[in-house]
């Protein structure tokens, strides 16, 4: 009998909530850097930030862990070797690639490539899983949810697109996090996924901040205010929660049936950019919406079927 976290409609619900909170990570992003005032070339006090969001994060993880589910958080030689192999690419690499990649490329080339985190995943899985192979129905499914990340973000006449180094950092930060993703779900086979999960943000957090002290030794210090530190609290709480949830879905389900969920990442960018920052909400981006939607449903209604087959 499914779990909780194999059950077609709860998948959705909880896939769904992790994809608001990351979606709503770009918006306060955006609002930290401005409040901070780090300007877009300013690559290493972005890293200091990201890395002080990731180890805050890690660190509230171990803590819940600890205390509200009771689970070990101790090292071993064995867990440190798994826990920073994991950190390398699912925090480090992935979160070092995005935001310098981001600051060299446009918004709407950001937000296209963001929602290419789900082909990456799904054909990684189609090598490394003999029982998650492509097929029709999910190639249908992939192919409705990426056309909708196009459509929402269709560039105007005035805009324009190009290819370069930024553009290769970012899909090297969906790559790194796809992959990352899938060694979340093997070490989950053997591991606790809360403290995994904190460790290796913990990992992939010292990482971001050595590469941003590097970059900008005085930049060490960040200008906090209480408004910030909220922010940053937040980015915090949404990282634990987030890749908490999203690995505990990856290890109950084939990485098929959730990584097409990574397609809301960047349509909740842009919807809630637009409450939160007060840009406009185009027309495309609803449509793209209901695609990715189409997308889903496709693949969710099908898979409740065949569940109900097998009973």
């Amino acid at each position: 009998m499914p779990n909780l976290f194999q059950r077609p409609w709860t998948v959705t619900l909880f896939a769904l909530l992790n994809t608001f909170l990351w979606g709503s990570a770009f918006p306060f992003i955006k609002l930290s850097y401005e409040a901070l005032e780090i300007s877009p070339d300013e690559y290493g006090q972005q890293l200091i930030f990201a890395g002080e969001r990731f180890l805050l994060a890690g660190v509230l993880l171990l803590l819940i862990s600890r205390t509200v589910f009771k689970r070990p958080i101790h090292l071993t030689v064995e867990r440190v070797k798994a826990y920073a192999h994991l950190g390398a690419f699912l925090t480090f690499l992935q979160y070092l690639f995005f935001y310098v990649g981001l600051s060299l490329s446009t918004g709407v080339q950001g937000s296209i490539i963001a929602g290419s985190t789900s082909f990456f995943q799904m054909a990684l899985a189609h090598f490394r899983y003999e029982d998650d192979r492509l097929n029709r129905l999910k190639g249908i499914a992939l192919t409705l949810g990426f056309s909708g990340i196009v459509i929402a973000n269709w560039p105007s006449a005035s805009s324009e697109i190009g290819f370069g180094v930024g553009e290769v950092l970012l899909i090297l930060a969906m790559v790194s996090g796809a992959f990352g993703n899938l060694i979340a779900k093997d070490y989950s086979r053997s591991h606790d996924v809360a403290p995994m999960t904190a460790w290796a943000m913990v990992f992939g957090s010292l990482g971001l901040l050595t590469v941003g002290v590097v970059l900008d030794p005085g930049g060490v210090f960040l200008p906090y205010t209480g408004k910030t530190l909220l922010f940053l609290l937040y980015l915090a709480l949404l990282s634990a929660v987030g890749f908490t949830l999203w690995n505990t879905l990856m290890k109950y389900n084939p990485v098929s049936r959730v990584s097409l969920y990574m397609f809301f990442v960047p349509l909740f960018g842009v919807i809630l950019s637009g409450v939160l920052l007060g840009e406009t909400i185009p027309w495309n981006a609803l449509v793209g919406l209901l695609f990715v939607v189409a997308g889903i449903y496709l693949s969710t209604y099908f898979q409740g079927r065949k569940q109900s087959v097998r009973k």
